[in-house]
């Protein structure tokens, strides 16, 4: 007997639409704000993980390349990439990086720098997208935050790629900045609540075994 679906289970086209339209106007990437937004205004809100659990289109993209493709080797993934010490870490980084890109773009607001029409992956490798930017009626910050976001958005969809074809399909979940940071604004806002606390310490274990 199939599962009956719902209009959320094919939130997985989110991610891949979101990628190809950065191909053809950067200013796009500004919808990957949603995936920064509302799982920290459901956690706020809920004191809950339901955009991990159920709405996240990146998860279920990983998810249908891993099983329904059979692209991932199913294999248990590390236990330092679900550990405490590297999710923190990982986030204080993403986060850094994040702020650097924020940085950039006041400074590219206030014209004491230039717009810098390229995509960094990784952090580290820099390549030239002038192509799916055609100028703006407004500030160029604009543009800036884009190539930015995007950078971001590609860089953590090729780890999780990655990650998917080695280990199981949502590896990336055990180790997502944002899975990181709305779990610690659960057991904050759950604080006292035990059954709250338990279901937010099973939640890795459960999405990367699946």
């Amino acid at each position: 007997m199939h599962k009956k679906k719902h209009w959320y289970d094919y939130l997985w086209i989110y991610t891949p639409f979101y990628l190809f339209l950065g191909f053809f106007n950067i200013l796009f990437a500004w919808l990957g704000m949603i995936e920064f937004m509302i799982p920290l205004v459901i956690a706020v809100w809920k004191g809950n993980k339901f955009f991990c659990n159920r709405y996240c289109g990146r998860g279920q993209f990983f998810n249908l390349l891993g099983n329904k493709l059979k692209l991932s080797r199913q294999k248990r993934p590390p236990k330092f990439l679900s550990s405490l010490w590297f999710r923190y870490a990982f986030l204080i980084f993403f986060m850094t990086m994040f702020s650097f890109m924020i940085i950039t773009t006041i400074q590219v607001f206030s014209q004491t720098k230039n717009l810098k029409e390229v995509v960094t992956v990784l952090w580290t490798f820099k390549l030239p997208w002038s192509f799916a930017y055609q100028g703006t009626l407004l500030s160029d910050g604009f543009a800036q935050f884009a190539f930015g976001m995007y950078s971001i958005m590609l860089t953590s969809s090729v780890l999780g790629f990655i990650t998917m074809l080695l280990y199981r399909p949502r590896t990336w979940c055990a180790y997502c900045p944002m899975g990181t940071m709305t779990q610690t604004i659960c057991k904050l806002k759950n604080k006292g609540d035990i059954d709250g606390i338990e279901s937010e310490r099973s939640f890795t274990a459960t999405k990367i075994n699946r």
